[in-house]
């Protein structure tokens, strides 16, 4: 029976993985890719925050982001959020990015991530997004 056992063990090895594997915990940057596996995999207790002006966030955003100009940080965030939730955050360019995570870190939040490639990484990787770029038109 030994046989037996050895050849289902080295069958199962050969099969795909077919369970998903959690997504590796936050970081304080992060690619597209990451934040992208989090959310495949379900993992809702997080917000993505654009810190943009509310006209780039309005014309197009990461699907589910929430909009705090970064003039408006890190007091709205106070405000809004408990000390331990789990940020990501995205600007117009790395350096803007990289300024408000230090903001809410500064402000005591504890686990801040840099979106690195802010929404253009996001597209790139096929990432919904939502906004007004979708309905260009607008009725009279």
């Amino acid at each position: 029976m030994p046989d037996i056992e050895d050849a289902i063990l080295n069958a199962k090895d050969q099969l795909p993985e077919i369970t998903p594997t959690p997504a590796p915990q936050q970081r304080p940057t992060s690619s597209a890719k990451a934040l992208k596996n989090r959310l495949e995999w379900g993992e809702p207790a997080l917000t993505i925050i654009d810190v943009r002006d509310r006209d780039a966030f309005n014309d197009q955003r990461i699907m589910g982001a929430i909009t705090m100009p970064i003039a408006d940080l890190p007091q709205r965030v106070l405000d809004a959020l408990e000390l331990r939730r789990e940020i990501y955050v995205y600007g117009n360019d790395d350096q803007q990015t990289a300024e408000a995570a230090q903001l809410l870190r500064d402000a005591g939040f504890e686990s801040v991530s840099e979106l690195l490639g802010g929404l253009e990484g996001w597209k790139a990787i096929d990432g919904p997004t939502e906004g007004h770029a979708y309905f260009p038109t607008r009725l009279p």
